[in-house]
């Protein structure tokens, strides 16, 4: 599959799930045109600007009307609640699990007053930036996700656990524990124990290899947000587009694999 052909099939799934989405009658790019380039940005990963005279320069042709560089990263950071639509039910086991994500290096941490990264512990080293939490189901599906700065416990995505209190039972590390209590549908799994737990790991490292997740360039927080919100799309979408292109997959039970759709 060319590139050009797998930017054709992925816009094709965007369209599929948000095509009732009116375009803005001043508006160049509609929806699913926005959408799609959103999911690209965060599969190519790196810089905006880099990622953009890779679009403009290669691309171009499928995006006819592509905006000024610093006008479409605003459009893609407007309308990233659209990303919602593209997020998965729960089934009866989910799992949840942070993953650090690096903003700057260590040694720069505080010569800005205006670094939104903080300085945490992820995976066993120190990082200076951000923390993602994935709440996943049991097909690997993203099912809801939230993000805060790396400083802070596990204990702090708690909420995403508590709204599934009665439709989900999540399985978490004993990282997610309190003090004040944990809810009710939560189970802390130590270690060597609940292997179905490993999907979460499994999951973030194809996010890790493919999308270049572990460093990141924003320095803005709405950025930031964008930015996991368009990759929790990005991973649904790639998983329906496995069952798109091999009618036997979801039955084999080879679903889970984006590798072959690295930028």
């Amino acid at each position: 599959m060319t590139t050009e052909d797998f930017i054709t099939f992925l816009f094709c799934e965007v369209d599929d799930r948000i095509g009732q989405l009116s375009k803005h009658p001043q508006a160049k790019l509609w929806p699913s045109e926005l959408v799609t380039i959103g999911l690209l940005f965060v599969l190519k990963g790196g810089y905006f600007r880099a990622f953009y005279r890779w679009l403009k320069r290669d691309y171009a042709a499928l995006f006819p009307g592509l905006p000024h560089r610093t006008r479409l990263q605003r459009l893609l950071q407007t309308h990233h609640d659209w990303c919602d639509l593209f997020l998965a039910d729960p089934t009866f086991f989910t799992v949840v699990d942070s993953y650090g994500v690096e903003l700057i290096h260590p040694i720069r941490e505080g010569r800005s007053p205006r670094q939104i990264g903080k300085k945490g512990k992820c995976n066993w080293r120190w990082i200076v930036g951000v923390k993602l939490c994935w709440l996943i189901n049991g097909r690997g599906e993203v099912v809801d996700w939230d993000w805060n700065t790396a400083n802070v416990h596990d204990q702090t995505f708690l909420p995403l656990v508590q709204k599934l209190n009665g439709t989900s039972i999540v399985l978490s590390d004993v990282g997610f524990s309190c003090a004040s209590g944990i809810p009710a549908n939560l189970k802390l799994c130590r270690r060597g124990t609940w292997n179905e737990r490993m999907l979460i790991e499994t999951v973030l490292s194809m996010v890790t290899m493919v999308c270049r997740l572990k460093k990141m360039f924003h320095r803005v927080r709405c950025y930031v947000q964008m930015h996991f919100a368009y990759l929790a799309a990005l991973f649904n979408t790639l998983l329906a587009l496995n069952r798109t292109l091999d009618a036997d997959a979801e039955r084999q039970g080879n679903l889970l694999h984006i590798a072959q759709y690295a930028l």
